[in-house]
């Protein structure tokens, strides 16, 4: 229930999504006859803004969100699962989430929902006509929806080949002569992808207003992309340096400083009381009406409230510690972790570890991610209506002081305190030292301030597979606290040929004939 004013209007634009994508659904056969590939669509701006909202609620389909994280958060190296067998030889910890991934259905439906959305935006992209010098309100609108339907695109792009690296690139429409594609090299898709964000950046006014990016989330994408490619030489264009790329980095990132702002209570940013705050920069709306949204169910902890619920991502128990060492204190704890709870139903204390010392068994001996739960315990629906935020203004401030730590401009611990006096906190040491001891801290505070958010196996991978395996995997497999147990502790794998992407997909590689693996 919205008890304020911008609530109760979030609440209202969510049920307007739903009408709008039930008005798509119901006009023709989705699977036969897709409507957004009709150019009337775009006509008008009704029409328009119902495609733009069918764009957005394709990446809030349970393959495009929920198995999203699954697959984003599995690949990371700082998780481990229940799922499909409480013992640490399940299927998935066995493999996506000890480094050696196979094919799976996650990520074959991961895929497809992607390139699902992928396809909602080049229909946008082809059909929208942009005005240059827009004078009107309807061209003002129509040159928004088309920037969100390239922003889209490039987020979804750069997701995709951080992930599998060489994908194919559809930036068309599919036809009886156009149905497949050969991979592009990853080069090439950060290359669309920055065009794609630059181009969104200068579309992007505003216009759809409330719950929609702004033209920062743009800005803030190509400064995540810039990142990437000063820290990977094989990405780059051969015509520019690695501190050309932390210059642009920066240069898009101070776009968006100032334009949000921090909120007060850390916690109040992972529910359903407090969407599209002043921190957002990047949320997608979820309604439990129009979405079936399960992030609710499938990562709150067991028997947390009412409904079905499976808590299937419990956080390692030595990220865990690394943490509370760090910041003994922190409040983010508390909103990050769960681990000590009351059985919603018959009230029965429910413990992992750290609440108990003993790890005899996967479900017992580490944390659960909590930012996805739903906070309700009497909540009895098995989906939910919490908004998922995407890019956030912590993580921007964090990006500018790991670019400013590059560039060595002296503003990187100003940008860094900022996140940390939110909770309370003053800079670690390490953020005192050298540029080298500084880079090793800030990328321990983008674990401690966003893990499970979708970011971690990009920022623990994007300097390559040394620093992977010296900052991620083998503090992991040889941590003393609070004890590698190989009971109950997942090995991550060492070998570089399968811990840095994912295969192709089976189903891609069967049903396109220009890929052969």
């Amino acid at each position: 229930y919205k008890k304020n004013k911008k609530q109760k209007h979030m609440k209202n634009l969510k049920f307007t999504i739903v009408i709008i994508f039930g008005f798509l659904s119901s006009s023709c056969n989705l699977d036969e006859d897709p409507i957004f590939l009709d150019s009337t669509m775009y006509d008008t701006p009704q029409s328009a803004i119902a495609a733009l909202d069918g764009i957005y609620q394709k990446l809030t389909t349970y393959d495009s969100m929920e198995r999203r994280y699954w697959v984003n958060n599995g690949f990371s190296g700082l998780f481990i699962t229940h799922r499909q067998g409480n013992n640490v030889n399940n299927p998935h910890n066995s493999n996506l989430m000890a480094l050696k991934p196979i094919q799976d259905q996650d990520c074959e439906l991961f895929w497809k929902g992607s390139y699902a959305a992928i396809a909602q935006t080049n229909a946008a992209i082809k059909n929208i006509t942009v005005v240059e010098n827009p004078t009107t309100n309807d061209e003002l609108l129509f040159n928004d929806i088309a920037g969100q339907a390239y922003f889209v695109r490039a987020w979804a792009y750069f997701d995709l080949t951080r992930l599998f690296s060489d994908i194919p690139l559809w930036t068309e429409l599919a036809d009886e002569s156009n149905l497949n594609k050969a991979k592009s090299t990853s080069k090439e898709i950060y290359a669309q992808a920055i065009s794609d964000a630059q181009t969104a950046a200068n579309l992007i006014s505003g216009a759809r207003g409330t719950g929609y990016p702004k033209q920062y989330a743009a800005n803030m994408l190509l400064a995540k992309l810039y990142m990437t490619l000063a820290t990977n030489s094989e990405l780059r264009d051969e015509s520019l340096t690695e501190i050309n790329y932390w210059q642009m980095a920066y240069d898009e990132a101070i776009k968006v400083y100032g334009q949000y702002s921090l909120v007060t209570d850390y916690s109040s940013i992972f529910t359903d009381s407090n969407e599209n705050n002043s921190e957002s920069v990047f949320e997608l709306q979820i309604s439990q009406d129009a979405t079936n949204s399960q992030m609710g169910r499938n990562y709150t902890p067991n028997n947390y409230k009412l409904a079905q619920n499976f808590g299937w991502f419990r956080v390692h128990a030595d990220v865990f510690e690394i943490h509370r060492d760090m910041y003994p204190n922190d409040p983010r704890i508390e909103a990050t972790y769960m681990y000590d709870y009351t059985h919603a139903r018959n009230g029965n204390p429910q413990r992992t570890y750290p609440a108990i010392t003993h790890r005899n068994n996967v479900r017992a001996a580490h944390p659960f991610l909590f930012k996805f739960a739903e906070k309700d315990k009497t909540h009895s629906n098995q989906y939910n209506s919490q908004n998922i935020v995407i890019y956030r203004y912590a993580d921007l401030l964090l990006m500018l002081a790991e670019i400013s730590n590059e560039l060595q401009n002296g503003q990187q611990l100003g940008y860094v305190s900022e996140v940390l006096t939110r909770v309370g906190i003053t800079p670690q040491v390490g953020f005192f030292g050298s540029k080298e001891d500084f880079r090793k801290a800030i990328m321990n505070e983008y674990r401690f301030e966003l893990i499970g958010e979708g970011e971690d196996s990009h920022n623990s991978r994007r300097r390559g597979f040394d620093y992977f395996l010296n900052n991620t995997i083998l503090i992991h497999n040889t941590n003393s606290n609070p004890g590698f147990k190989p009971s109950v502790d997942i090995l991550l794998s060492t070998d570089p040929t399968g811990t840095m992407t994912l295969p192709i997909p089976q189903a891609e590689i069967n049903t396109n004939e220009l890929i052969d693996g």
